[in-house]
């Protein structure tokens, strides 16, 4: 759906709402989840999302992608949701697994030339293989894992990600360059 005409919406139907979350849904929890560690805590701030999106959308001025402004809104919504009294009180902080599901589906891997089917032996391993490699951005800083998951599973532009958290491209750069090269490390380091 062409969601261009937002730009200049003072209001939100209720099928471009649910157009929106059907075609958004999914990154905005998926961020929300990533931010929070908690499946709980991510369906709230999902709902609370697009509760904000569809009374805020007067706000949305179409300088940036609807992708962009929705996970800024995801962004914001969970900070504001960290300072609250009920967030200072649950249980923040634990770490769950990835499913190797959600971070395969997210990843655009690329078909071999000939579509020869790996063997499932072959695929067991390379879903391995990806799953460390996500254990091992998830265990890094936060300033280091949220422009990870920006620019890879997202796939926002330097620009998108720098307008969004506030921080010079530059910054994003040096930081996407160092947090890359953490990862390759850390990777190298389990394969010896």
């Amino acid at each position: 759906m062409d969601y261009q005409y937002l730009a200049h919406a003072q209001t939100i139907d209720n099928y471009t709402l649910s157009s929106l979350m059907d075609d958004y849904g999914n990154d905005v929890w998926n961020y929300a989840y990533f931010l929070t560690k908690s499946t709980e805590q991510a369906d709230e701030l999902s709902q609370e999302v697009f509760i904000r999106a569809y009374s805020g959308i007067a706000h949305f001025r179409g300088e940036c992608s609807l992708k962009t402004w929705l996970l800024t809104i995801t962004r914001n919504t969970t900070f504001t949701y960290r300072k609250s009294r009920f967030f200072r009180s649950s249980l923040w902080g634990e770490t769950l697994p990835i499913h190797t599901e959600q971070v395969n589906t997210s990843r655009g891997e690329m078909k071999p030339e000939k579509y020869v089917h790996p063997s499932a032996e072959a695929e067991a391993i390379s879903r391995e293989h990806v799953h460390e490699i996500w254990d091992i951005i998830m265990a890094l800083p936060d300033k280091f894992r949220e422009l990870l998951l920006l620019h890879l599973k997202y796939e926002l532009t330097t620009g998108e990600i720098a307008d969004m958290l506030g921080i010079s491209a530059g910054t994003v750069k040096s930081r996407l360059s160092r947090a890359k090269a953490k990862v390759r490390k850390q990777w190298e380091e389990r394969s010896e």
